[in-house]
């Protein structure tokens, strides 16, 4: 019989808060992985799945506890260890690797040294821990490895970092490895080839995988089952595909409606009788100049020559790979970057941003709603202040008027009023990514450029606030410059896409178009590469 590595029996958490107040966060969850294969824990954002995580590390805050059930490792209960025993174990025996590596590498430590600190740690010497994290590099797919070894976390990729993480987290050969959301910031080749590299080094160590996700599609093609929390309960378990196919619980049902497909109908519908251009650009180029740790510099050609227009009322995608040049044209069209070359129009005239009021009044037509709305949100203000804030800047009405506004922009982006008092770790993450569009609506601009704003964002929340961006945009007749690294909400929401590769258009056309009958090898990779349960 296959050995059960992780068994957790009736487990509850509860979290102590303010006056005498308590909240359950898990309710009585049970649940077990056996060696060499994967359990998806999904859910939605607030459901427990990363509590439930921590809860198995012993790594809850202060304030939160086990009040009943027991989890075992191997069959030895971990949930009562003193935190000395515990150490041994974390990283030994359970692995993790965490969402997002710019927060879990320490930016002043090299690549090497922090996965060699992790051996060293678990009674490797020096010079065994050196060499097997250059095993560990090369073996996560990171070329060159004995020479990137002495290289810090800003010289590497997105996804070459997440690959650092994996290292770490399998540096040990551990029993279980729990990975925590561990591609959703990634792109979608990307992300196959992380998961493609996890999984081969899970299935040759022999370890259980305990995969957090809000990607049901990504979870039913990589895991052997699949466990549904909501609201601190596992409501529905079971194979995968059995799950997908013959879902039981009515939130399942709901995961399984909101998850966007490229079988999905085209849900953008474009303004009639308006077609004018409200923004171009032409011939964009840009470069950086990099220096390495040895002084040497290195040119970056992040775009080369890139054009293209957004009508008003419509939305315009530009999709690829990390580093394509997404981001860079993006903060271009938002006066962030200063191109090299080429030519900027808003409303048909030459864009200058060199007056002061030449820049206040572009700024004002043409806002930004990022990927992550906790750090564009000031953690100091309340959310009428952050909605208010650029009608000050631009001095625009009365304190009073300020505040009718706010309340009006909470109504449009369906928040309560009672929500303007609180703090943006009050709100839920699709709550901040609402108030982020509200602030961006403040001014009445022309033209909205999302970047990867709903990535981070389980699919029930992305469902709402695509809805809500499509329902803005024909109410209010705006148009978008959507930035994304999945295909399937870009086919939803999109009027017309770009294909962006090392710093090209290399293929540009409607949604039908381009995912019907796509013309480039390189598209027809993006495409290959979504995850598809039926694989």
């Amino acid at each position: 019989m296959t050995q059960t590595v992780l068994q957790v029996n009736n487990l509850t958490i509860t979290y102590s808060l303010p006056k005498d107040q308590r909240f359950t966060a898990v309710k009585g969850a049970s649940l077990e992985i056996p060696a060499g294969s994967t359990l998806a824990l999904v859910g939605e954002s607030g459901s427990g799945k990363s509590t439930l995580a921590a809860a198995v590390n012993l790594l809850l805050p202060s304030n939160g506890a086990a009040t009943s059930g027991e989890i075992t490792l191997e069959g030895r209960a971990i949930h009562q260890l003193p935190e000395k025993k515990m150490r041994e174990i974390r990283g030994g025996q359970i692995g993790l690797v965490p969402q997002d590596p710019m927060s879990n590498l320490n930016p002043m430590m090299t690549i090497g040294n922090q996965i060699a600190e992790a051996l060293t740690s678990h009674g490797y010497t020096t010079q065994q821990a050196r060499q097997r994290a250059v095993l560990l590099l090369e073996a996560v797919g990171i070329s060159e490895a004995a020479s990137r070894f002495g290289q810090y976390p800003h010289e590497f990729s997105g996804g070459m970092r997440q690959r650092v993480l994996i290292a770490m987290g399998m540096a040990c050969k551990p029993k279980l490895l729990i990975a925590d959301e561990p591609t959703s910031a990634l792109d979608v080749t990307v992300q196959r080839r992380v998961l493609d590299q996890l999984e081969q080094m899970a299935q040759e160590m022999g370890s259980a995988v305990l995969l957090i996700t809000h990607d049901i599609a990504l979870a039913a093609e990589r895991a052997d089952q699949i466990a549904v929390m909501y609201q601190g309960e596992l409501v529905e378990s079971g194979p995968s595909l059995d799950v997908l196919k013959s879902p039981q619980h009515e939130y399942t049902k709901r995961l399984l409606a909101a998850a966007p497909s490229l079988n999905d109908s085209f849900m953008a519908i474009a303004q009639e009788g308006d077609s004018s251009v409200v923004m171009s650009v032409a011939n964009l180029t840009k470069t950086y100049k990099l220096r390495s740790a040895k002084g040497t510099t290195k040119e970056i050609s992040a775009l080369k020559g890139v054009s293209f227009e957004i009508q008003r009322g419509t939305t315009v995608s530009l999709v690829g790979e990390s580093g394509s040049g997404k981001s860079t044209a993006a903060n271009i069209l938002l006066g962030l970057e200063t191109p090299d070359s080429g030519e900027i129009r808003f409303e048909g005239e030459p864009l200058n941003l060199k007056s002061r009021k030449g820049s206040l009044e572009f700024r004002r037509q043409v806002q930004p709603v990022f990927q992550n709305p906790f750090a564009s949100l000031d953690p100091r203000y309340t959310v009428e202040q952050s909605i208010i804030e650029p009608l000050k800047v631009h001095r625009q009405g009365t304190a009073s008027e300020q505040s009718a506004r706010a309340k009006e922009l909470m109504e449009q982006v369906s928040l309560p009023a009672a929500l303007l008092a609180r703090l943006p770790h009050e709100l839920s993450g699709g709550q901040r990514q609402r108030v982020a569009i509200a602030r961006a609506l403040a001014l009445y601009p022309s033209v909205i450029v999302l970047d990867e704003a709903v990535s981070a964002l389980d699919v029930i929340v992305q469902k709402q606030i695509l809805d809500l961006l499509l329902e803005l945009q024909g109410r209010l007749n705006l148009s978008y410059l959507f930035i994304s690294h999945d295909l399937a909400v870009v086919r939803m929401i999109s009027h017309y896409v770009h294909v962006m590769k090392d710093g090209e258009i290399v293929e540009s056309g409607t949604p039908t178009e381009l995912f019907e009958n796509p013309q480039t090898d390189y598209t027809k990779q993006l495409l290959s590469a979504i995850p598809n349960p039926d694989r």
